[in-house]
């Protein structure tokens, strides 16, 4: 049986704003050169700004390019959020755990229809309220991959030079350490520098839209100045962004509308600041903006052209996240898809029991555990002992 969603008339989410809980990160995890986990920041990077009039397509021939054809599943946030359970002896209080690429497909749904997604989640049922787990459906998005990969190139530049030139430009824009930690040298040389996707840091933070308390892992570019010593604050993170040099209104119509995915991922891991490398036609780094995440919904709607707005991309997500959470109601594997075009989002369940993939033996077998401890009485006081005076 298929529960569906009604993404159309896309005007009655048009409203005040719902509730948002601030992004709190409470944990990390970093991929290392290798892409290796590890909990903890050690990937960590610090923005500087890069030279203007850089070729981003230096070092495309060495670019060690990170393979994402493997499913890695939530493994990694699982790992990292059962850490952080141990250490707080209790679970994280939340009603969907996920990546926060399947967020940003939700949010962004009323106003991108050509491409679909689909997404597999599951119920675990040890404590109440039981969260939802989702994924993105691997095999979907291998295939519609390929049907790209498929379709004739006709630009002057390779299709993954030019994909090459985001990569590129957070190399040329970040540091290993604070600026005064780091030599003059490596600063200078960063143009020669081989670049690496495989090493990424990831922030885990807790959020929430409407009455949906979110648990979300996001790779987070660089770093403005330090992480604060308070656990929970505000953290000036920055996320980089690449996109054609703006010379006409059509230039500008297109970059409003990348706009919405650039604040929508921002928006959600609580980044307050991103920066965007202007580059040529020909790949050259010609200019760099500051744009603030707040500001970018009341950017686009002053100048009227580009028809999103952030109210709606929240209040969709709310209103979605709590039809699901009535929808997905027991256990198995659960498919959201959403075909190219579609005017709804499908739920149906596609696995009548188990998790399928989306959840490890390891973690489960730690929350299973968690719940024991948890349910155990106190242990009884021990009365002091008392004498009778004789």
């Amino acid at each position: 049986m298929t529960a569906t969603f009604p993404i159309h008339p896309v005007n009655r989410f048009a409203r005040d704003s719902e509730p948002v809980k601030r992004p709190k990160e409470f944990a990390c995890f970093s991929y290392d050169a290798n892409h290796q986990f590890h909990l903890g920041d050690a990937s960590l990077k610090w923005y500087y700004p890069p030279p203007l009039g850089t070729d981003l397509s230096n070092g495309f021939e060495t670019f060690d390019k990170h393979d994402d054809s493997l499913d890695e599943h939530l493994d990694s946030l699982l790992e990292t959020i059962a850490s952080h359970e141990k250490e707080t002896a209790k679970s994280i209080d939340a009603h969907f755990v996920t990546w926060r690429g399947m967020l940003t497909k939700i949010m962004a749904a009323p106003f991108e229809d050509r491409d679909g997604f689909e997404m597999n989640a599951t119920l675990y049922r040890v404590r109440n309220p039981s969260p939802s787990f989702i994924e993105e459906n691997h095999p979907y998005k291998e295939a519609s991959r390929r049907a790209q990969d498929a379709q004739p190139w006709k630009g002057p530049i390779p299709q993954e030079v030019m994909q090459f030139w985001g990569y590129k430009f957070e190399t040329l824009s970040t540091l290993p350490a604070p600026w005064g930690e780091t030599s003059r040298d490596f600063i200078e040389s960063r143009d020669s520098h081989i670049v690496n996707n495989k090493e990424q840091y990831c922030s885990v933070v807790r959020t929430g839209l409407g009455k949906s308390v979110i648990c979300l892992g996001g790779e987070v570019d660089a770093i403005w100045d330090c992480k604060p010593m308070i656990p929970g604050s505000p953290i000036n993170w920055v996320e980089l962004k690449t996109s054609a040099d703006i010379r006409s209104d059509r230039d500008m119509d297109n970059f409003e509308r990348k706009l919405m995915k650039f604040w929508i991922q921002s928006f959600l891991l609580g980044v307050p600041k991103i920066i965007v490398g202007f580059r040529s036609r020909d790949g050259i780094l010609v200019k760099i903006d500051e744009i603030e995440t707040q500001n970018i919904p009341a950017i686009v709607k002053r100048r009227g052209r580009v028809r999103w707005d952030g109210n709606t991309c929240i209040n969709f997500a709310s209103d979605f996240l709590e039809w699901l959470r009535q929808t997905i109601t027991d256990e198995g594997v659960w498919r959201i898809r959403r075909k190219p075009n579609s005017p709804h989002i499908e739920v149906f369940q596609v696995e009548e029991v188990g998790h399928g993939s989306i959840l490890t033996e390891d973690f489960m077998n730690w929350r299973i555990k968690l719940s024991l401890n948890q349910s155990k009485p106190p242990e009884p006081v021990a009365e002091p002992d008392t004498a009778t005076a004789p």
